[in-house]
């Protein structure tokens, strides 16, 4: 099995999982300044010139979220559960993606890939919309988490590694999560699992 990554968000997410479930896997660095995710050999695995993409023999999968229920299926874990509870798991991938790390992706974009790659300043009508998403949104997410462990009931799942994926560059993409005490308890709690805090491969890591 091979995971084409860079050190972004969806990556992130995609490299957490493949970790924490100690999978075999081979992981391949794409560097994006250098056009790496546009070459032909590239783009015969992820057509959308994109990180992360997955390949497992024959298979080619691209987008972060299948590959993680690929991961967690093929582990035989309950990160992606079995019962009921997967709807759960499938409502909040598609809010997060639709609404949550939609808009603290835009912050992500702004200050800090902006800046990293000589786009200019950030935006300041992009930041202040995508800011005012974030608080709205983050609200929903902050009382859902009153009370609970996790996203989806008490265990660890997928949903938790997607909707966090965000989180570690809140400070530096100026995403106000400070804001929301819920937010922040659950996040804690992910950052005592090492494969959460440090994703990717240590040979490989770059400044984000």
């Amino acid at each position: 099995m091979k995971l084409f990554y860079a050190e972004t968000i969806n990556p992130r997410k995609a490299c957490a999982v493949a970790r924490y479930l100690n999978v075999p896997i081979d992981y391949v660095h794409v560097d994006l300044g250098k056009g790496e995710n546009r070459t032909p050999e590239y783009l015969a695995v992820n057509p959308n010139g994109k990180v992360p993409a997955f390949e497992d023999g024959d298979l080619k999968l691209w987008e972060a979220n299948a590959i993680m229920c690929y991961l967690a299926r093929a582990a035989e874990s309950d990160l992606w559960p079995g019962d009921a509870r997967q709807i759960e798991v499938i409502r909040w991938l598609s809010w997060n993606s639709e609404h949550f790390t939609r808009h603290a992706g835009s912050l992500y974009f702004q200050n800090i890939v902006k800046p990293a790659l000589g786009f200019g300043e950030p935006d300041e009508a992009a930041v202040k919309e995508a800011t005012g998403f974030v608080r709205r949104f983050g609200a929903v997410l902050n009382d859902h988490l009153r009370g609970r462990k996790y996203l989806v009931g008490d265990a660890l799942t997928v949903a938790d590694f997607a909707v966090a994926a965000s989180l570690p560059y809140a400070a530096k993409a100026k995403i106000p999560v400070e804001e929301f005490p819920e937010i922040m308890r659950w996040h804690a709690r992910l950052n005592e699992l090492p494969a959460w805090r440090e994703p990717f491969p240590k040979q490989q890591t770059q400044a984000a």
